[in-house]
């Protein structure tokens, strides 16, 4: 019995060790990769839009040359808005964006996007089914997306609900009426992850 279980685990070892051999990790470029991001008002028209960084990542890539996963870091102390003319104002958001009303970035300086299992409907095309960490709290969520091998760069855009994350200023969710000032409750994201 002893040498059937050591068998085992010596067999279930050796598996591991050379699936981890047929996969290849890709770093991704972080310098030229781009991730933005916008939200509006619930029940005007007007928002605000910017960017953030990645800080590190990299997809994971089978013998075939097919990705099947990867996981990427963002940089929350990167985030930027874009749409604003004048420094002061733009800071003033930024900051707001950075305190706990929304990110509580001192708390938590990354967020995490883990791939979790990828669903091709053809060679470029594909469905991305993800682990996103926000805050401390991860919750699963999914997308379309599209690889453009040329120019080795995969494409994507979606939208998130932020009260999933516990990010609830000035949220319908929360407020429970209409009034000036309720911002939406979707973020939308525009991502693209050059290697």
């Amino acid at each position: 019995m002893k040498k059937r279980i050591l068998f085992a685990v010596i067999f279930l070892a050796f598996a591991l060790q050379l699936n981890a051999q047929n996969k290849e990790l890709l770093d991704i470029n972080t310098s030229t990769s781009a991730i933005k991001w916008s939200c509006d008002y619930a029940f005007y028209f007007g928002g605000h839009e910017g960017n953030i960084n990645f800080k590190e990542g990299y997809f994971i890539k089978d013998p075939n040359g097919t990705i099947t996963g990867g996981k990427f870091i963002i940089d929350m102390n990167t985030i930027r808005s874009t749409d604003m003319d004048e420094e002061e104002a733009r800071v003033s958001l930024d900051d707001h964006l950075k305190n706990e009303d929304f990110f509580d970035v001192p708390k938590f300086p990354t967020a995490k996007l883990e791939i979790t299992k990828v669903k091709y409907h053809d060679s470029n095309h594909m469905k991305i089914f993800a682990d996103l960490t926000i805050k401390g709290e991860t919750v699963a969520i999914n997308f379309q997306a599209e690889v453009d091998y040329e120019n080795k760069e995969l494409k994507t855009r979606f939208k998130i609900d932020r009260t999933r994350w516990g990010i609830t200023y000035n949220s319908k969710e929360v407020e429970g009426k209409l009034k000036d000032g309720l911002i939406s409750d979707a973020i939308g994201f525009e991502v693209a992850i050059k290697l």
